[in-house]
């Protein structure tokens, strides 16, 4: 594996093959491979603890570190990583701009942003950048073994009651001029040109649903969810279901 400068990769050994997966191929899969995780820290002993809970499972692997979003770019081309362990609050180049970089590129890994605060305006606005969901810096191991292996699956890591603290938490703070929400409007105009059944799957997303939960629920097969999610976001022009989600919370339907 040839080295990136500032970016560090763990030593190959057995069941550690130096070629990358393609970005998103598990997801789709089901699973042809480990999980490939490139941890994003300026905190050497956060990336030791992160790589220690994910180095024993089989399905994950961690493929490289990194100390900064602006060595982000150069790691991912580098190892390919599936998902991104991203931190949001970095000495040069935070998570959000890394975050926002990446997610414009073709076919981009997905990103969970981690941060010791449930409440930031930065992890709303990672979240509207394209990132899958957010982890709190204390979450036990086993929840963060579960975030990976659900957004590397296509899956949101994110509640609704967790989306709407956080719109909370920045409406109180930056409150709008008076008169029209040009968000909310925005969001409505956009779901008011959907299908019915389309606006159904969408306020689920915003409620959290995972697809089987959808299907349950709107009696439709879990491959027909999946279906309608795709389209939604080919019609929103959103990167994934978490951005489908922030639009029906913005437009007040949950």
């Amino acid at each position: 594996m040839a080295a990136v400068a500032g970016v560090t990769a763990p030593p190959s050994g057995p069941g550690s093959p130096d070629v990358p997966s393609a970005h998103g191929s598990l997801g789709s899969t089901g699973g042809a491979g480990p999980v490939r995780v490139l941890i994003v820290d300026d905190d050497a002993l956060v990336r030791a603890g992160l790589s220690m809970i994910l180095g024993g499972l089989p399905d994950l692997r961690v493929v490289g570190e990194a100390a900064d979003g602006g060595e982000v770019p150069a790691a991912v081309a580098a190892y390919a990583p599936d998902v991104v362990l991203m931190d949001i609050r970095m000495p040069r180049v935070d998570g959000l701009a890394a975050t926002e970089a990446l997610r414009g590129q073709p076919n981009p890994p997905e990103v969970l942003v981690l941060t010791t605060f449930d409440a930031d305006e930065q992890v709303l606005r990672a979240l509207r950048a394209g990132a899958a969901g957010f982890l709190l810096k204390d979450t036990p191991p086993v929840d963060i073994v579960h975030a990976i292996r659900r957004v590397a699956g296509g899956e949101a890591m994110l509640s609704p009651s967790v989306t709407r603290t956080l719109i909370n938490h920045v409406t109180a703070a930056n409150p709008g001029p008076p008169g029209p929400d040009p968000r909310r409007e925005r969001a409505l105009r956009l779901l008011a040109a959907l299908s019915e059944r389309e606006r159904q799957v969408a306020i689920a997303l915003g409620r959290g649903y995972t697809n089987a939960e959808i299907a349950g629920e709107l009696f439709m097969s879990v491959a027909t969810v999946k279906a309608y999610v795709s389209r939604l976001l080919t019609r929103l022009d959103l990167n994934n279901r978490v951005q489908v989600a922030l639009l029906v919370h913005d437009a007040d339907l949950v």
